[in-house]
């Protein structure tokens, strides 16, 4: 952090020598539409954004079929998974309180059916949790990930 000399001596700055400003999407432009230093898809991508908001941008991308590819995805596993998950927990509660008999059987010594029943509902958050990863890293990620560079990409120009 240094003091800055001139009609504000009270500012100070403050150099990060980390910060990458191209990086960080917050270059400066040269006056004509173009950002120092951009890869010429980076410059299109510049002044195409030049007159849309990021606004315009974000609905743009929502829009996009790569956008919509990644949320039937999404969608693909999560419905069918919570409904599955859900009918197990509340086939587990009815269970408890409709066939008390039932959930009181001894299956090894003192461990009855609602014991290993109760237990498989937290192994089944863990399996459910796993296999949700798995599924965004295979699936998901690589796409949204794509999705995330091109929009900052684009929004890179409407950002000063």
């Amino acid at each position: 952090m240094e003091k800055q000399e001139g009609p504000d001596p009270a500012t100070l700055r403050i150099e990060d020598p980390w910060y990458d400003e191209l990086a960080a999407g917050w270059g400066e432009h040269d006056g004509e539409g173009t950002v120092p230093g951009a890869v010429p898809h980076q410059q299109a991508h510049a002044q195409d954004g030049a007159g849309a908001s990021a606004a315009d941008i974000y609905l743009e991308v929502q829009r996009s079929p790569a956008f919509q590819e990644v949320r039937r995805r999404y969608r693909r596993f999560v419905f069918p998974a919570s409904l599955a998950f859900l009918l197990w927990y509340l086939a587990y509660v009815v269970a408890a309180t409709a066939a008390p008999g039932l959930m009181a059987r001894p299956v090894a010594g003192a461990v009855n059916v609602a014991m290993v029943a109760g237990l498989a509902q937290f192994a089944t958050t863990f399996l459910l949790t796993w296999a949700y990863a798995r599924h965004a890293r295979l699936r998901r990620d690589r796409a949204a990930l794509e999705l995330r560079w091109d929009t900052q990409e684009m929004t890179r120009g409407v950002r000063r």
